[in-house]
């Protein structure tokens, strides 16, 4: 006796469909695009040092931030002394922007291609004087 079910057409049928949907996630496995090559200004490059080393302002720039905002804001200290000595003021449009004052070129490519969109934006951008009336 014939059963109204085709077991196997099922079973085929749902292991095409897992192939389907499932085919743009192993196709594009270890494909990630590269990372942005970042320009930085003449500032940055005579300065030849930043506040932190590299590798921990690609990975914590956003806490320093943060943790700097709430040291000014909250506890009124404005002064950072990095771990060389030197002490910075804490403000991303006087310290950060000083070196690095090209947004499009440095900030933008490496938060767009981790898809961020930070707020400090926001209020920390110097207008063009005709946006200021």
């Amino acid at each position: 006796m014939k059963t109204m079910y085709d077991k196997d057409k099922v079973i085929a049928g749902l292991v095409i469909f897992a192939v389907l949907v499932s085919f743009p996630f192993w196709y594009n496995l270890g494909k990630a695009a590269p990372a942005p090559e970042l320009k930085l200004t003449e500032k940055a490059k005579e300065a030849k040092t930043c506040i932190k080393s590299k590798d921990a302002m690609k990975t914590e720039h956003m806490q320093m931030l943060d943790d700097w905002r709430e040291k000014v804001v909250r506890e009124g200290r404005g002064v950072y002394v990095a771990e060389n000595g030197k002490s910075y003021e804490m403000s991303l449009s006087n310290t950060c922007l000083d070196c690095h004052s090209n947004k499009a070129e440095f900030c933008d490519k490496c938060h767009n291609y981790t898809s961020v969109n930070p707020y400090c934006w926001d209020c920390h951008i110097d207008k063009k004087p005709e946006e200021n009336k």
